[in-house]
């Protein structure tokens, strides 16, 4: 039932990139292609064999190229206590829309070894850091 307050007004058809007709230029926040950071973080990442590895926290964009360059997995923990995060290469990841989440060709003891850091700390300060991301999944890095 609407509720007819003063600045209501007819929001566009959900899937829809059309800009908010009052100029505000809000966008919807998922089309067949595109999709708002806000709906990625959070989202299941799966390995190979459908375990539930951890959740998108969230992901470094390359401020050149506008790019995705790595998704950063938070891993382990419980209620954000002891929680480990993994930067994975975004290429390095696949959405699987059965799963509901991004797929990463990788296993538990392996990712256990892959870089990583702790609430708190800021790796990706050091330029080097995100070599070595790349190096270990065997991955180029986004230009």
């Amino acid at each position: 039932m609407p509720t007819q307050l003063p600045n209501e007004r007819q929001l566009r058809e959900p899937g829809s990139m059309e800009l908010d007709p009052s100029g505000e230029g809000i966008a919807i926040e998922e089309t067949r292609r595109l999709i708002a950071s806000s709906k990625v973080e959070g989202t299941p990442v799966f390995n190979q064999s459908g375990e539930q590895l951890g959740s998108v926290y969230n992901f470094m964009v390359d401020k050149i190229s506008g790019q995705v360059a790595y998704v950063v997995m938070s891993f382990g923990g419980f209620l954000g206590i002891g929680e480990s995060y993994h930067p994975l290469p975004w290429r390095a990841l696949t959405y699987d829309p059965r799963l509901g989440g991004y797929v990463v060709d990788i296993d538990r003891d392996r990712l256990v070894d892959a870089p990583q850091y702790s609430a708190g700390e800021d790796p990706f300060t050091d330029n080097e850091y995100g070599a070595r991301i790349d190096a270990y999944y065997k991955t180029t890095p986004t230009a």
